[in-house]
């Protein structure tokens, strides 16, 4: 990868950090991809602790994708052509998916809706998100929104970190958390939580609907879209690459320290019913 219009001590340079930052990137992937918390959701009782933790993480990631959307674009008025049509189209067709899939009664809802859905089938309200929600209804800025809904400090610190990168990033760093922090990691995660998990599925017919409509659609479709996107803007220019790595690599130990907070959540609450 050689960017020509970089001076050579320069272009060294930036291949040196590319070459950590994707080491790293490399090994988070993997930390993340074999967490035990996904060993550790044995029973009603932890899924609906591990749901209500994680709906946070179903909600900001849209933040994440209507970035992307106003990037690749147009979302305002007048209208004007997308500078890039192919990563438009892909865009959009993520959007689609994400705010308004198919559901197992022939509908269409958001995957958000579907997780609330899910959580509410399990037994378990989503007060502390509605919470948080309706908190930014009224005006309220995100970190008093979360302290208001008391949601744990690693949840908020994750939501906080999310919407930093939607909300500040560049494009290149948001595609990074995208597609490494979500997109290109959920197919493993979610599938290593149905593997080790020793929850009757047809007791939980939505969620793991909602788990496997994610494998299939981030594995099949959404990931691939997402590289493609990536490859479209970012090309052979290093430092757009470098970009997305660093963002990559800081949008999986976010997800990481969540994963660990939560581990131990699950821990204590097994301890307290036993």
């Amino acid at each position: 990868m050689q960017d020509t219009t970089l001076s050579p001590t320069v272009a060294v340079t930036l291949h040196d950090h590319y070459a950590r930052a994707s080491s790293e990137l490399r090994q988070a992937g993997h930390a993340l991809q074999h967490h035990r918390v996904f060993g550790m959701v044995r029973d009603l009782d932890d899924l609906r602790l591990f749901m209500r933790w994680h709906v946070f993480a179903v909600w900001d990631f849209m933040s994440l994708v209507k970035r992307l959307q106003m990037d690749l674009t147009c979302v305002s008025l007048p209208w004007m052509p997308p500078r890039h049509p192919k990563a438009a189209r892909l865009v959009n067709e993520i959007v689609l998916g994400e705010e308004s899939d198919e559901t197992l009664s022939d509908g269409h809802t958001s995957h958000y809706d579907l997780y609330l859905e899910a959580m509410r089938e399990v037994g378990v309200e989503p007060l502390e998100v509605n919470r948080f929600l309706n908190e930014l209804r009224n005006g309220r800025g995100v970190s008093e929104a979360l302290q208001s809904a008391q949601a744990p400090t690693a949840v908020a610190d994750f939501v906080r970190a999310t919407l930093l990168t939607a909300e500040t990033g560049s494009t290149y760093e948001v595609l990074g958390s995208f597609f490494y922090g979500r997109e290109n990691v959920i197919p493993t995660m979610f599938s290593a939580l149905l593997a080790e998990w020793a929850i009757d599925e047809a007791s939980v017919p939505t969620f793991v609907y909602y788990l496997k409509r994610h494998i299939e659609l981030d594995g099949d479709a959404h990931g691939p879209a997402a590289e493609a996107i990536i490859d479209e803007l970012v090309a052979d220019d290093l430092e757009r690459r470098l970009a997305v790595v660093r963002a990559a690599v800081a949008a999986v130990r976010a997800r990481i320290a969540l994963w660990d907070a939560l581990a131990d959540a699950l821990a204590r609450q097994d301890m307290a019913a036993a």
